[in-house]
């Protein structure tokens, strides 16, 4: 049997685009002599479509897709994944579903048992859980269908304790395969894998995964889609973060006519969850993370050009890096907005980036503009000292140009604020916390550095000073970012212990963590989430990123 996996990018709610995509893949397929072909989950109407699928024209337009599919699943059996009504007169309206055509029949439905309801999903929103679960007899073989769930994520879907490979096992069947939408994050590739594998070790069936790829505003899937053969060897890996399609040769007893890209050498309790900010980071994946995500922004929303305000710092250089390979340096627009704070090697320096880039680029000092703001309310003022105030007329002032700049010639505005800034409340809303996308907002600063340091790795774009000297918001005379927070050194470390591991300050502390600096640095994190609450879109690269994925109350009087 000829087994295609078509890992492929959709557009959440453009059904010509995403059965468009699909029928290419079917036909392709065919030609080739394909059995079958795997689709990733919600490959209808795009993943997460959320209150889209309270809308009964949206579900109208999934029911057409599914039977435009039909009539190209004649010859070959395809597995899409898509939304299925609910006629039992129990639970919620709706089920999240993998539909099993051939002979332009829909010869079967299959339903998702494990509804996640952490970080970034919430399915039971949405989706009752599955009732039944039947294996699907295709040439001979029984096929066992699950979507994106696994028994090892059931310490996370407390909602419903069957394991649907557990009770689909009881039939005997011959094949696993899962259709998926796992989103990527710099911890994820390994463990992924070694979950995958442990359930193959389980079962032993050879397993066919197939993984979404694409961006969805602030969501990134990376597809890595993989084949693995009944003893939990590796046989085949799709590229990440690339559209691919790729097949193997299933034999009658179970094998796969492949050669072993891996074998199975580790285990399920060598699942791999780094707890370091640099040394485990996988620094070209969160490249590549970061250009997808920027670029289905643009793409998906039909966006061309970009701006973006280059002060000669690592924050706005990295960015205008990622956007120029995400875009085409000729669609990025770099505004140099120079102060009466701003020194001349912070402006030289961002000529010389922009240079490096090829990308236009425009001074537009404000000198003037901060003055006639001083000079406005300097009657309210009433000669009170320089102060945060008239700091942030500064970052205010830019904001509202940058947006002037984009509203006359179309730009979206990209913003630059780092993960380490944003949990500080580093930031001046409605002035550099201003725009439409947030690149680098799932970074902390130390990450930042690793980012310039890969995207200097042939040649220097970032040029070297930008990277060497000390940050600074150049709001003031002589201010350096070490003014107003901890060393970066010292303060991501203990951000990444608060965010990512979710470590109180007890636990902290216990690290060996200053007390006071821990106590500050998270009374600054608590206080500031009302300015988070304001901000843009982040693209998530990591396992617990400022948006959808974590939900603090702006009030909240923990741990202040």
């Amino acid at each position: 049997m000829k087994i295609f996996i078509a890992q492929q990018n959709y557009h959440i709610g453009n059904f010509e685009w995403n059965t468009q995509k699909m029928m290419d893949a079917i036909d392709q397929a065919k030609a080739a002599g394909g059995d079958l072909i795997l689709f990733s989950e919600m490959c209808i109407p795009g993943y997460p479509a959320r209150d889209f699928v309270e809308f009964d024209d949206f579900l109208n337009k999934c029911d057409e897709a599914v039977n435009a599919i039909k009539q190209k699943a004649d010859t070959i059996g395809v597995i899409i994944g898509s939304i299925d009504r609910n006629t039992q007169q129990k639970g919620k309206s709706l089920f999240n579903a993998a539909y099993f055509l051939y002979e332009n029949e829909v010869k079967a439905i299959v339903h998702k048992t494990l509804l996640p309801t952490y970080d970034v999903f919430d399915e039971y929103r949405y989706f009752e859980p599955a009732f039944e679960w039947k294996v699907i007899s295709f040439k001979g073989k029984k096929l066992a269908v699950t979507i994106c769930e696994d028994i090892w994520n059931l310490g996370n879907n407390s909602l419903y304790r069957i394991c649907p490979m557990d009770e689909l096992m009881k039939q005997n069947p011959d094949i696993m395969l899962n259709l998926s939408a796992s989103p990527f994050d710099y911890t994820h590739d390994e463990d992924r894998k070694a979950v995958i594998k442990a359930n193959v070790l389980k079962y032993k069936l050879p397993l066919f995964y197939c993984n979404a790829v694409g961006s969805q505003t602030e969501i990134v899937f990376d597809g890595a889609s993989l084949v693995f053969d009944k003893n939990a060897n590796l046989i085949k890996a799709l590229p990440a973060f690339e559209e691919a399609l790729d097949f193997v040769e299933l034999n009658e007893d179970g094998s796969i006519n492949a050669p072993i890209l891996e074998l199975a050498n580790r285990m399920p309790n060598q699942v791999l969850n780094p707890d370091t900010l640099i040394e485990s980071l996988n620094i070209e994946q969160v490249y590549n993370a970061l250009v997808m995500g920027i670029r289905d922004y643009f793409k998906k929303m039909q966006f061309t050009k970009a701006i973006i305000g280059s002060s000669g710092g690592i924050d706005s250089a990295v960015t205008l890096a990622l956007a120029s390979e995400a875009l085409g340096a000729e669609n990025i627009r770099a505004i140099l907005m120079p102060s009466p704070y701003s020194t001349d090697h912070s402006v030289n320096d961002a000529i010389a980036l922009s240079k490096n880039l090829n990308n236009p680029y425009d001074i537009v000092r404000i000198d003037d503009v901060y003055n006639c703001f001083l000079n406005t309310v300097a009657p309210l003022f009433n000669g009170l000292p320089f102060s945060l105030a008239e700091e942030n007329i500064q970052s205010r002032s830019r904001g509202n140009l940058l947006m002037a700049i984009a509203n006359k010639f179309g730009y979206i505005l990209l913003n630059t604020s780092n993960k380490s800034e944003l949990a500080t409340g580093y930031g001046t809303l409605y002035g550099d916390m201003a725009g439409g996308l947030g690149v680098l907002g799932d970074c902390y600063k130390l990450q930042v550095y690793e980012l310039a340091k890969f995207i200097n790795r042939s040649k220097e774009i970032i040029p070297t000073h930008i990277i060497t000297k000390a940050p600074s918001a150049e709001l003031r005379p002589n201010q350096k970012d070490s003014d107003s927070l901890p060393d970066y050194s010292i303060l991501d470390k203990i951000l990444y212990q608060y965010i990512e591991k979710r470590q109180g300050p007890v636990e902290i502390k216990a690290q060996g963590f200053d007390a006071a600096l821990v106590d500050r640095t998270l009374k600054m994190v608590n206080n500031n989430e009302y300015k988070r609450n304001q901000f843009c879109p982040i693209i998530r690269i990591s396992p617990k990123a400022f948006g959808v994925g974590r939900r603090m109350p702006i009030v909240g009087k923990y741990l202040n």
